[in-house]
């Protein structure tokens, strides 16, 4: 075997840690900079040639200079003569532009896709992609890992009465759908009308929700009005509990405040970002020995899948 290593960007060190500790074995050394002007700067500090190497870095906020640092530290690597280069990208930034969605709009999803595949990369690990076609974008191998595989356990462990999952809106059914066939349990939805990016407004519940302990599943949780105006309106239906399970914490705006205020008992959600404050209603999952045991699975050429059977 050539041999493998495992580097990080600075999106999210401890996560990178948590991944090595799992590995055994510490992550590879790499100098980043930023210059004055706030141009990024890498040196790989260690040989890299023929080597597998794996690179953790999830393009959440600044999500810019964290997609560069990704395709500067490839273009380092790829010169250094490593042999393969998998991006580990636990959150992937600009998914949520998947499509033409409207009129002269870009489809930056696609764009971030070749710009990654163009620096070099030759493969990527991901977790729950906003929408699944985007792994279609890329011409080399994407494995889209689930969340719901940590969920699921916290779920079971918390012995609720009477719990029930629901769908924020119409766009997650089929993630809830599977969600709930996991755990045996029913479903309902919220239905709501997005009037603009980042601004929603909840209009129905499809089912009943009763004396229900509601598990309401998404990937991702932004500006937390989607999620905080369905708790309310479940609450009002006459559930007895609401608690969302969202993979990626993005929490930007007045999302803390929103989440602290609001009818949400609790938010799970998984370490792919870090958070930028502590809550007593957030509970954080790790996935780092899922990732730790998907980087050990690729490069010894056995099956991802399996991990989800």
């Amino acid at each position: 075997m050539r041999g493998y290593k495992v580097f990080s960007g600075t999106s999210n060190p401890h996560f990178s840690k948590l991944v090595a500790k799992y590995l055994t074995m510490p992550l590879s050394q790499a100098e980043i900079k930023r210059f004055s002007d706030g141009e990024i700067g890498v040196q790989i500090s260690e040989s890299v040639r023929g080597r597998d190497v794996f690179v953790i870095q999830s393009t959440c906020a600044p999500a810019n200079d964290n997609l560069m640092e990704l395709l500067i530290l490839t273009d380092a690597l790829r010169r250094s003569s490593a042999n393969e280069i998998t991006a580990v990208i636990p959150y992937f930034g600009y998914a949520r532009q998947d499509r033409k969605a409207a009129p002269r709009v870009p489809i930056s999803a696609k764009l971030v896709a070749n710009l990654m595949e163009t620096a070099g990369i030759n493969r990527i690990v991901t977790m729950d992609l906003h929408a699944g076609q985007i792994q279609g974008f890329f011409d080399i191998p994407v494995d889209n890992l689930y969340g719901s595989i940590v969920f699921k356990d916290y779920v079971e462990r918390k012995n609720l009465k009477n719990p029930i999952i629901a769908s924020p809106d119409i766009g997650g059914v089929a993630r809830a759908r599977n969600f709930a066939e996991k755990l045996g349990l029913d479903m309902v939805i919220v239905d709501k009308r997005r009037e603009k990016a980042n601004v929603s407004e909840v209009m129905n519940i499809i089912g009943d929700v009763k004396g229900k302990d509601v598990i309401l599943l998404d990937d991702m949780i932004d500006t937390a009005g989607t999620i905080v105006k369905a708790a309310k309106v479940l609450k009002e239906r006459g559930a007895t509990s609401v608690m969302a399970c969202c993979t990626h914490p993005v929490l930007s705006g007045k999302a803390y405040e929103r989440i602290e205020e609001g009818e949400l008992d609790e938010l799970v959600v998984t370490d792919t970002i870090a958070l930028r404050k502590n809550s007593d209603k957030i509970t954080v999952l790790t996935v780092a020995p899922l990732f730790a045991e998907v980087i050990r699975r690729v490069y010894h050429n056995e099956s991802v899948n399996g991990l989800f059977i």
